[in-house]
Protein backbone atom coordinates (compact mmCIF):
# COMPACT_ATOMS: atom_id res chain seq x y z
CA UNK A 1 0.00 0.00 0.00
CA UNK A 2 1.30 3.45 -0.89
CA UNK A 3 1.87 5.81 2.01
CA UNK A 4 -0.07 8.85 0.81
CA UNK A 5 1.47 10.97 3.57
CA UNK A 6 4.71 10.83 1.63
CA UNK A 7 3.04 12.80 -1.18
CA UNK A 8 1.77 15.63 1.05
CA UNK A 9 3.83 18.75 1.85
CA UNK A 10 4.72 18.69 5.54
CA UNK A 11 4.83 21.34 8.21
CA UNK A 12 8.35 22.37 7.17
CA UNK A 13 7.82 22.22 3.42
CA UNK A 14 10.07 24.83 1.83
CA UNK A 15 12.29 25.20 4.92
CA UNK A 16 16.00 24.47 4.49
CA UNK A 17 17.84 22.94 7.44
CA UNK A 18 21.61 22.41 7.55
CA UNK A 19 23.22 20.22 10.19
CA UNK A 20 26.80 19.93 11.35
CA UNK A 21 25.77 17.70 14.27
CA UNK A 22 27.26 14.25 14.82
CA UNK A 23 26.40 11.06 16.71
CA UNK A 24 22.70 10.71 17.64
CA UNK A 25 20.76 13.78 18.87
CA UNK A 26 21.54 16.09 15.93
CA UNK A 27 21.04 13.52 13.15
CA UNK A 28 17.83 12.30 14.84
CA UNK A 29 16.58 15.90 14.98
CA UNK A 30 17.45 16.31 11.30
CA UNK A 31 15.53 13.11 10.55
CA UNK A 32 12.47 14.57 12.29
CA UNK A 33 12.79 17.79 10.31
CA UNK A 34 13.00 15.85 7.07
CA UNK A 35 9.90 13.87 8.00
CA UNK A 36 8.14 17.19 8.56
CA UNK A 37 8.96 18.15 4.99
CA UNK A 38 12.14 20.22 5.35
CA UNK A 39 14.92 20.13 2.78
CA UNK A 40 17.78 18.77 4.90
CA UNK A 41 21.51 18.89 4.28
CA UNK A 42 24.32 17.44 6.40
CA UNK A 43 27.84 18.82 6.14
CA UNK A 44 30.52 16.38 7.26
CA UNK A 45 34.29 16.37 7.13
CA UNK A 46 35.69 13.92 4.57
CA UNK A 47 35.95 10.42 6.07
CA UNK A 48 39.35 9.12 7.17
CA UNK A 49 41.16 6.74 4.79
CA UNK A 50 39.18 3.53 4.61
CA UNK A 51 36.39 4.96 6.74
CA UNK A 52 32.71 5.25 5.88
CA UNK A 53 32.02 8.56 7.54
CA UNK A 54 33.62 11.15 9.79
CA UNK A 55 30.47 10.91 11.94
CA UNK A 56 31.22 8.31 14.65
CA UNK A 57 27.70 6.90 14.23
CA UNK A 58 28.60 5.89 10.69
CA UNK A 59 31.38 3.73 12.10
CA UNK A 60 29.81 2.07 15.13
CA UNK A 61 26.27 1.67 13.81
CA UNK A 62 25.93 2.07 10.03
CA UNK A 63 22.26 1.01 10.22
CA UNK A 64 21.34 3.86 12.55
CA UNK A 65 23.38 6.29 10.47
CA UNK A 66 21.61 5.20 7.28
CA UNK A 67 18.13 5.54 8.81
CA UNK A 68 18.78 9.00 10.20
CA UNK A 69 20.32 10.29 6.96
CA UNK A 70 17.84 8.83 4.51
CA UNK A 71 16.75 11.60 2.15
CA UNK A 72 19.39 14.00 3.51
CA UNK A 73 21.82 15.68 1.12
CA UNK A 74 25.38 14.95 2.23
CA UNK A 75 28.11 17.52 1.56
CA UNK A 76 31.75 16.80 2.43
CA UNK A 77 33.89 19.74 3.52
CA UNK A 78 36.64 20.35 6.05
CA UNK A 79 35.56 23.34 8.15
CA UNK A 80 39.17 23.82 9.27
CA UNK A 81 40.15 24.76 5.70
CA UNK A 82 39.37 27.92 3.69
CA UNK A 83 37.61 25.85 1.02
CA UNK A 84 35.49 24.17 3.68
CA UNK A 85 34.52 27.52 5.17
CA UNK A 86 33.58 28.79 1.71
CA UNK A 87 31.37 25.73 1.18
CA UNK A 88 29.77 26.23 4.59
CA UNK A 89 28.88 29.87 4.02
CA UNK A 90 27.55 29.18 0.54
CA UNK A 91 25.16 26.69 2.13
CA UNK A 92 24.31 29.03 5.00
CA UNK A 93 23.27 31.73 2.56
CA UNK A 94 20.41 29.40 1.52
CA UNK A 95 19.69 27.96 4.98
CA UNK A 96 16.87 28.80 7.38
CA UNK A 97 18.10 26.87 10.43
CA UNK A 98 21.53 25.50 11.30
CA UNK A 99 21.87 22.63 13.80
CA UNK A 100 25.17 22.08 15.62
CA UNK A 101 26.30 19.80 18.44
CA UNK A 102 29.77 21.11 19.22
CA UNK A 103 30.90 22.31 22.58
CA UNK A 104 30.95 26.14 22.59
CA UNK A 105 34.74 26.35 22.43
CA UNK A 106 34.80 24.17 19.30
CA UNK A 107 31.97 26.16 17.71
CA UNK A 108 33.94 29.37 18.22
CA UNK A 109 37.07 27.86 16.68
CA UNK A 110 35.10 26.77 13.61
CA UNK A 111 33.24 30.07 13.32
CA UNK A 112 29.80 28.51 13.75
CA UNK A 113 28.95 30.17 17.05
CA UNK A 114 26.16 32.76 17.20
CA UNK A 115 28.53 35.72 17.53
CA UNK A 116 30.28 34.75 14.31
CA UNK A 117 27.23 33.75 12.28
CA UNK A 118 24.60 36.33 13.18
CA UNK A 119 26.24 39.43 11.61
CA UNK A 120 26.97 37.57 8.38
CA UNK A 121 23.64 35.72 8.13
CA UNK A 122 21.07 37.80 10.05
CA UNK A 123 18.07 35.69 8.97
CA UNK A 124 19.75 32.40 9.89
CA UNK A 125 18.60 30.65 13.07
CA UNK A 126 20.91 28.46 15.13
CA UNK A 127 19.90 25.44 17.21
CA UNK A 128 22.83 24.47 19.41
CA UNK A 129 22.68 21.01 20.96
CA UNK A 130 24.95 20.92 24.01
CA UNK A 131 25.48 18.53 26.87
CA UNK A 132 24.63 20.83 29.74
CA UNK A 133 23.17 24.35 29.71
CA UNK A 134 24.84 27.71 30.02
CA UNK A 135 28.22 27.81 31.70
CA UNK A 136 28.36 24.00 31.86
CA UNK A 137 28.12 23.60 28.08
CA UNK A 138 31.84 22.83 27.69
CA UNK A 139 31.72 19.95 30.19
CA UNK A 140 32.17 16.47 28.66
CA UNK A 141 29.29 14.04 28.92
CA UNK A 142 26.98 11.61 27.14
CA UNK A 143 23.49 10.21 27.44
CA UNK A 144 24.41 7.91 30.34
CA UNK A 145 25.96 10.64 32.48
CA UNK A 146 23.00 12.96 31.93
CA UNK A 147 20.55 10.22 32.88
CA UNK A 148 22.61 9.43 35.98
CA UNK A 149 22.58 13.09 36.99
CA UNK A 150 18.80 13.15 36.60
CA UNK A 151 18.34 10.07 38.80
CA UNK A 152 17.31 7.80 35.94
CA UNK A 153 20.08 5.20 36.31
CA UNK A 154 19.18 2.58 38.91
CA UNK A 155 21.31 -0.41 39.74
CA UNK A 156 24.13 -1.50 37.43
CA UNK A 157 22.12 -2.15 34.26
CA UNK A 158 22.31 0.28 31.36
CA UNK A 159 19.04 2.00 30.40
CA UNK A 160 17.29 0.16 27.55
CA UNK A 161 17.56 3.12 25.17
CA UNK A 162 19.27 6.50 24.85
CA UNK A 163 16.58 8.56 26.54
CA UNK A 164 18.45 11.87 26.87
CA UNK A 165 19.70 11.78 23.28
CA UNK A 166 16.30 10.96 21.82
CA UNK A 167 14.44 13.45 24.02
CA UNK A 168 17.07 16.02 23.07
CA UNK A 169 16.45 15.32 19.38
CA UNK A 170 12.74 15.98 19.87
CA UNK A 171 13.52 19.21 21.70
CA UNK A 172 15.93 20.22 18.94
CA UNK A 173 13.33 19.68 16.21
CA UNK A 174 10.88 21.62 18.38
CA UNK A 175 13.50 24.38 18.60
CA UNK A 176 13.62 24.52 14.79
CA UNK A 177 9.89 25.28 14.82
CA UNK A 178 10.33 27.85 17.59
CA UNK A 179 13.10 29.60 15.68
CA UNK A 180 10.98 29.84 12.54
CA UNK A 181 8.08 31.29 14.53
CA UNK A 182 10.37 33.88 16.13
CA UNK A 183 11.79 34.86 12.74
CA UNK A 184 8.28 35.26 11.35
CA UNK A 185 7.69 37.93 14.01
CA UNK A 186 11.06 39.67 14.17
CA UNK A 187 12.41 39.10 10.66
CA UNK A 188 15.71 37.93 12.15
CA UNK A 189 17.14 34.58 13.07
CA UNK A 190 17.12 33.24 16.62
CA UNK A 191 19.57 31.21 18.69
CA UNK A 192 18.15 28.38 20.80
CA UNK A 193 20.22 26.13 23.05
CA UNK A 194 19.07 22.55 23.64
CA UNK A 195 20.84 20.82 26.54
CA UNK A 196 20.75 17.03 26.76
CA UNK A 197 21.02 17.18 30.55
CA UNK A 198 17.89 19.34 30.57
CA UNK A 199 16.16 16.75 28.39
CA UNK A 200 17.08 14.07 30.92
CA UNK A 201 15.76 16.17 33.81
CA UNK A 202 12.53 16.74 31.88
CA UNK A 203 12.10 12.99 31.45
CA UNK A 204 12.79 12.58 35.17
CA UNK A 205 9.96 14.86 36.28
CA UNK A 206 7.46 12.01 36.94
CA UNK A 207 10.08 10.38 39.17
CA UNK A 208 10.75 13.63 41.03
CA UNK A 209 7.00 13.97 41.62
CA UNK A 210 6.94 10.49 43.16
CA UNK A 211 4.83 8.94 40.40
CA UNK A 212 7.41 6.31 39.44
CA UNK A 213 8.99 5.77 42.85
CA UNK A 214 8.36 2.30 44.33
CA UNK A 215 5.51 3.71 46.44
CA UNK A 216 4.06 5.70 43.54
CA UNK A 217 0.93 4.84 41.60
CA UNK A 218 2.87 3.97 38.43
CA UNK A 219 5.99 2.82 40.26
CA UNK A 220 4.61 -0.45 41.60
CA UNK A 221 2.13 0.49 44.31
CA UNK A 222 -0.89 -0.03 42.01
CA UNK A 223 -1.45 -3.75 41.41
CA UNK A 224 -2.94 -3.02 37.99
CA UNK A 225 0.14 -1.16 36.75
CA UNK A 226 2.98 -3.65 36.89
CA UNK A 227 4.92 -6.28 34.98
CA UNK A 228 4.14 -9.84 36.10
CA UNK A 229 5.46 -13.25 35.22
CA UNK A 230 3.05 -15.47 33.30
CA UNK A 231 3.25 -19.16 32.42
CA UNK A 232 5.41 -18.66 29.34
CA UNK A 233 6.69 -15.09 29.59
CA UNK A 234 5.73 -11.75 31.08
CA UNK A 235 2.75 -9.43 30.96
CA UNK A 236 2.73 -5.65 31.28
CA UNK A 237 -0.60 -4.51 32.71
CA UNK A 238 -1.75 -0.88 32.68
CA UNK A 239 -5.22 -1.13 34.24
CA UNK A 240 -4.75 2.26 35.86
CA UNK A 241 -8.17 3.92 35.62
CA UNK A 242 -10.95 2.71 37.95
CA UNK A 243 -13.00 1.03 35.19
CA UNK A 244 -9.94 -0.89 33.99
CA UNK A 245 -9.07 -1.80 37.59
CA UNK A 246 -12.57 -3.19 38.08
CA UNK A 247 -12.34 -5.34 34.94
CA UNK A 248 -9.00 -6.71 36.11
CA UNK A 249 -10.36 -7.50 39.59
CA UNK A 250 -13.38 -9.29 38.13
CA UNK A 251 -11.18 -11.30 35.75
CA UNK A 252 -8.77 -12.29 38.51
CA UNK A 253 -11.50 -12.91 41.08
CA UNK A 254 -10.60 -10.23 43.61
CA UNK A 255 -13.64 -9.78 45.90
CA UNK A 256 -15.12 -6.41 46.72
CA UNK A 257 -14.79 -4.78 43.29
CA UNK A 258 -18.50 -4.03 42.90
CA UNK A 259 -17.81 -0.51 41.62
CA UNK A 260 -14.87 1.09 39.80
CA UNK A 261 -14.11 3.23 42.87
CA UNK A 262 -14.03 0.16 45.11
CA UNK A 263 -11.76 -1.64 42.66
CA UNK A 264 -9.34 1.28 42.58
CA UNK A 265 -9.01 1.21 46.37
CA UNK A 266 -8.28 -2.53 46.21
CA UNK A 267 -5.40 -1.96 43.82
CA UNK A 268 -3.17 -0.68 46.62
CA UNK A 269 -3.60 -3.69 48.91
CA UNK A 270 -0.95 -6.41 49.16
CA UNK A 271 -3.62 -9.11 48.86
CA UNK A 272 -4.60 -7.77 45.46
CA UNK A 273 -0.97 -7.77 44.34
CA UNK A 274 -0.63 -11.42 45.35
CA UNK A 275 -3.92 -12.37 43.68
CA UNK A 276 -3.03 -10.71 40.39
CA UNK A 277 0.48 -12.21 40.44
CA UNK A 278 -0.88 -15.73 41.07
CA UNK A 279 -3.49 -15.40 38.34
CA UNK A 280 -0.97 -14.20 35.77
CA UNK A 281 1.47 -16.94 36.68
CA UNK A 282 -1.19 -19.49 35.80
CA UNK A 283 -1.99 -18.06 32.36
CA UNK A 284 -0.18 -18.32 29.06
CA UNK A 285 0.53 -15.33 26.88
CA UNK A 286 -2.13 -16.47 24.42
CA UNK A 287 -4.73 -16.72 27.18
CA UNK A 288 -3.87 -13.26 28.46
CA UNK A 289 -4.04 -11.79 24.96
CA UNK A 290 -7.53 -13.27 24.64
CA UNK A 291 -8.48 -11.85 28.05
CA UNK A 292 -7.33 -8.39 27.01
CA UNK A 293 -9.51 -8.49 23.91
CA UNK A 294 -12.56 -10.01 25.58
CA UNK A 295 -12.56 -7.79 28.68
CA UNK A 296 -11.00 -4.63 27.18
CA UNK A 297 -8.06 -4.62 29.61
CA UNK A 298 -4.88 -2.77 28.61
CA UNK A 299 -2.08 -5.32 28.75
CA UNK A 300 0.75 -6.49 26.53
CA UNK A 301 2.45 -9.88 26.76
CA UNK A 302 6.21 -10.33 26.39
CA UNK A 303 8.70 -13.18 26.19
CA UNK A 304 10.76 -14.01 29.26
CA UNK A 305 13.44 -11.65 28.01
CA UNK A 306 13.25 -9.20 25.14
CA UNK A 307 14.63 -10.81 21.98
CA UNK A 308 13.89 -14.41 23.00
CA UNK A 309 11.36 -14.82 20.24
Amino acid sequence: MTDTNQDQPGTLHGVRVLSLALNLPGPAALMRCRRMGAHCTKLEAPPPPGGRSSDPMGAYNPKAYAVMHEGVDLVLADLKSPDGQATLHALLAQTDVLITSFRPAASARLGVDWASLQPRHPQLSLVEIVGAPGERADEPGHDLTYLAEAGLVTGLDLPPTLYADMAGSVMASEAVLQALLRRAVSGRGARIEVALSSAAHYLALPRSWGLTQSNGTVGGAHAGYRVYACADGRVAIAALEPHFAQRLCLAVGVPGAETPAAALALMFRSATHHAVAAYMQGCTRAELDQLATAQDIPLHTLPLEEGDE
